[in-house]
């Protein structure tokens, strides 16, 4: 009878299972490169769109912060612009900074409790996903 080796068993070491979300091979997991990319709303999009590029969920979340956040801060400068003007239109861009608030603590709950999944957002979502996608697809 043959007498194992010294030493460890063979097999996986001991200790804890690995867990949590799978690694992009940029070093960060889809959650947390999710929540990133809306973190700074479309600056930080703009970030992971090239940063996180080899994970396409990520790359969506990107985009789509940039399509969505962006598009709200043009239309929010333009009508606080025209608001100089024309009083009650400057409510209208108030109106949209509280809106674009509000969708950002939404997108930041959605991408971390979601694990990084891609979500649509609610009434605009379905306008803003083809865009978004076009834009992630874009970026090699």
């Amino acid at each position: 009878m043959q007498n194992p080796p010294p030493g460890p068993p063979p097999g996986p070491p001991p200790g804890p299972a690995p867990r949590g979300q799978p690694m992009a091979s940029s070093g960060i997991d889809k959650r947390t490169g999710a929540l990133l990319s809306y973190l700074v709303t479309w600056i930080t999009g703009i970030i992971f769109l090239f940063v996180g590029k080899s994970d396409p969920d990520v790359k969506f979340h990107a985009a789509q912060s940039i399509v969505t956040f962006a598009s709200l801060t043009v239309l929010e400068i333009a009508f606080n612009i025209i608001g100089a003007w024309v009083g009650f239109v400057g409510l209208i861009g108030s109106l949209l900074g509280l809106v674009q608030f509000i969708l950002w603590i939404f997108c930041l709950y959605k991408a971390w409790t979601g694990g990084g999944q891609r979500f649509a957002i609610p009434v605009i979502g379905s306008f803003i996903t083809p865009y978004a996608e076009q834009l992630a697809n874009s970026v090699n």
